[in-house]
């Protein structure tokens, strides 16, 4: 474990180099630990050096996680955000909608509606972004480009959830200036659905290979797993 906040540092280091290259400021880019098939004492020690915000593909491992990062930390859950990033079967939405403080890979209504009737009257709202299919791969979940304005305006429409934005995981791309390309039409969705009025202020893409390129085009949520922890 001594080798994640040496990573840890190195992913800031590379995200505060990206904003600079970009003409942003680091602080509008927020880190989130993706930490799956990773026990909760991996959490622990990049918890320990400063990192707040983890990303969780699967629910069910997540949330055994979560319970057991609280007891090793006795940590504050406030001080800790919970990101749902991974996809969500009909009969896992309680689970989110009780554990998590966000979730990133809402692509159907049905989907976003179970996690408003089921969200906690005691919780704050659950924060959620929109997955995007921005590259329309047939494997790929993920809403399509035309199709994402009627969903963020139902869902922003529903009780116990909080609308942020968009989420996207492209296909890799051969070098930066084409996975930018393909970020900024996630970003071009993002300022249309901004446009027509919707109070949208989060952009999840990037990953550990192409962090770099998603805040170029705009990114204000990178999810990097693997240059954090090791590979998988």
């Amino acid at each position: 474990m001594t080798t994640i906040p040496f990573n840890l540092q190195q992913v800031r280091d590379r995200i505060r180099a990206a904003c600079e290259a970009a003409g942003r400021a680091p602080a509008e880019v927020q880190l989130l630990a993706v930490s799956k098939t990773f026990g909760p004492q991996a959490v622990q020690a990049a918890w320990a050096a400063g990192q707040f915000a983890f990303g969780e593909n699967y629910i069910q491992e997540a949330v055994l996680k979560i319970s057991a990062f609280s007891a090793l930390t006795n940590a504050n859950p406030s001080a800790v955000q919970w990101h749902c990033i991974g996809p969500i079967q009909s009969n896992k939405t309680r689970l989110v909608a009780e554990h998590f403080d966000w979730v990133h890979s809402v692509d159907r209504l049905k989907t976003a509606q179970r996690l408003s009737e089921q969200r906690p009257a005691g919780l704050a709202p659950l924060q959620v972004c929109i997955q995007l299919n921005v590259d329309g791969g047939a494997n790929k979940s993920g809403v399509l480009a035309p199709e994402a304005a009627a969903l963020a305006q139902q869902v922003a429409a529903l009780p116990g959830l909080c609308l942020r934005g968009l989420m996207s995981i492209p296909e890799p791309a051969p070098d930066f200036a084409s996975a930018v390309a393909v970020f900024a039409r996630v970003r071009a969705v993002f300022d249309a659905l901004r446009a027509d009025g919707l109070k949208l202020d989060t952009l999840s893409m990037g990953m550990s290979a192409d962090l770099e390129a998603a805040i170029h085009a705009g990114s204000t949520q990178v999810r990097v797993g693997s240059a954090i922890f090791g590979a998988r």
